[in-house]
């Protein structure tokens, strides 16, 4: 399924009740790539009470790596809301880090929620997201005659031919959107044989 993440790092800046809620949006590949992001910040705003996020590595819709910290703040009111607003908006690859100054006036479960949620949401508005498109690779396997007609079709479906073999047979080894596969194979037809690996990458 399609998904999101961001071009470049980015903030937004909550004031609610005298709290300042400090929001940044990362790229991230690992989770080590996100404690990184994290350790700074705390160095960055030592006295700050809270350090919370939210992120997803890969697929927020089918993701094995994706949690969040409330770091401190009572249980599911920070990391969660912040994790729950990356889901929702299909943003994968992505950590979202927010600072929190305590102004002195408590605000309650819902409230701190609603702050957490609000500034995460802050931060997503701000980011220039781009698409993940995962791409696959196929072989086909067509004859001299028909090689021309297949490059075109290839070609036509933004795929791009990494290496041809020619012995027997032409063999072209393909990358290409995972969405297309099925528009190749029926476009090229009986002039040429698709394999499809299942192996995905994204680009």
């Amino acid at each position: 399924m399609t998904y999101y993440t961001l071009n470049a790092p980015c903030t937004a800046t909550l004031e609610i009740k005298k709290s300042q809620f400090l929001g940044f949006g990362f790229a991230i590949d690992s989770r080590e790539q996100l404690m990184f992001h994290v350790e700074q910040l705390r160095n960055q705003y030592p006295d700050a009470r809270h350090v919370c996020y939210g992120y997803i590595i890969g697929d927020p819709h089918n993701t094995t790596s994706a949690g969040f910290d409330d770091d401190g703040e009572p249980s599911g009111t920070a990391g969660k809301p912040i994790l729950n607003v990356l889901q929702h908006k299909a943003i994968g690859h992505c950590a979202v880090i927010v600072v929190r100054y305590f102004g002195g006036i408590k605000l309650g479960a819902g409230g701190l929620t609603r702050a957490y949620s609000a500034t995460a949401q802050a931060v997503v508005d701000n980011m220039n997201l781009h698409e993940f498109v995962p791409f696959t690779f196929v072989t086909i396997n067509t004859d001299f005659a028909n090689e021309s007609f297949v490059r075109h079709v290839v070609e036509n479906l933004n795929g791009k031919i990494s290496e041809v073999q020619y012995a027997k047979d032409v063999i072209l080894s393909v990358t290409i959107a995972e969405k297309s596969v099925a528009q190749l194979t029926e476009k090229i037809g009986f002039y040429g044989k698709t394999q499809h690996d299942n192996e995905q990458y994204y680009r």
